[in-house]
């Protein structure tokens, strides 16, 4: 999210000048990437917000201040439309979720839990495999149908006896 050479040389233990060829190399690999950061940079300093796909708004009111503030509300307009849509999408997932367990008869699980990208739910063993088909489905298609993805939105599932067992 705009981090310079120092603090990448700091980071990972390795001089400023080998940070700042990675860098380089990696913006110079995949260009589209310096190419957002300034037009949403851009964007945020001339209205004074980002959004995420869905239209929600992150106001950052300290992006035309100077020195450390404005750094900080550059790098939360960068990141505000990726992680603040991850967030949007995870949201409606879980909001379509009650009608797709009680569509196939799976009243009995119980989504138990968000952490970030995750949704954690509790079900008998003999039904696990039945609740990930429809978890997959629900999250996969929760755009829709505000919004269809240019790219598939895959989901992985696993069932275990835990959280630390399904990673």
């Amino acid at each position: 999210y705009g981090m310079g050479a120092h603090g990448l040389a700091t980071n990972l233990g390795i001089a400023r000048d080998a940070a700042q060829t990675y860098i380089d190399r990696y913006f110079a690999r995949y260009p589209g990437v310096a190419q957002y950061m300034a037009q949403t940079k851009a964007l945020a300093h001339d209205q004074g917000y980002v959004e995420t796909v869905f239209g929600r708004r992150l106001w950052l009111p300290d992006i035309n201040a100077g020195g450390a503030r404005r750094a900080g509300a550059e790098r939360a307009a960068i990141n505000a439309p990726i992680q603040g849509t991850a967030a949007d999408i995870i949201r409606r997932a879980m909001i379509a979720m009650p009608k797709a367990l009680v569509d196939y008869d799976l009243t009995a699980a119980r989504m138990l839990l968000q952490v970030h990208d995750e949704l954690i739910f509790e079900v008998a063993e003999e039904k696990a495999d039945d609740l990930i088909a429809i978890v997959q489905k629900t999250m996969e298609t929760a755009c829709l149908p505000r919004l269809e993805l240019s790219v598939p939105l895959i989901v992985d599932a696993k069932a275990a006896k835990n959280w630390e067992e399904a990673h």
